[in-house]
């Protein structure tokens, strides 16, 4: 592992634990050249299906694809980075769960668009904007007065 502050690749590892989402180990190491200190984090990647998109080409799963998305919608909203983190982990471990070889890019984007209705209204409507890509106002209304029809049976 190569030091973030020499660059030198040798270190030890002082300390592992897995993360307390259990997606992670966090490994503490050592620069045996400049002697400082830094955490690493491996994820386990294999298991994650190929993504069918519209066209039906496949991709391989991609988890920056969901976070960039989940910083667009939630840009300027006050939503930390560890719970857009926390989404995208829950997304994966839900693929991962299923054991699906191949998933519909549209089941990943409602998987999205569910876990953002519970976390900001907002950002469930920025992003439900784009990813369905509403044809006119109707539809845009449509879907805001399903989501206030959702708001008030909770």
């Amino acid at each position: 592992m190569k030091c973030p502050f020499c660059n030198d690749p040798e270190s030890k590892v002082l300390d592992s634990r897995m993360s307390k989402e259990m997606d992670t180990i966090r490994r503490r190491r050592e620069c045996l050249k400049c002697g400082k200190r830094f955490t690493t984090a491996e994820r386990l990647e294999e298991g994650l299906p190929l993504v069918i998109k519209k066209d039906d080409r496949r991709e391989v799963f991609d988890r920056t694809k969901i976070l960039n998305g989940l910083n667009k919608a939630c840009e300027k909203r006050p939503i930390s980075i560890t719970n857009i983190e926390k989404i995208v982990s829950r997304i994966e471990y839900i693929l991962l769960e299923k054991g699906d070889r191949e998933i519909k890019a549209t089941e990943i984007g409602q998987l999205v668009m569910d876990e953002l209705r519970k976390l900001d209204e907002i950002a469930y409507v920025r992003f439900a904007s784009v990813y369905r890509q509403f044809k006119d106002i109707n539809e845009f209304m449509e879907e805001l007065k399903d989501l206030l029809l959702k708001k008030d049976e909770a």
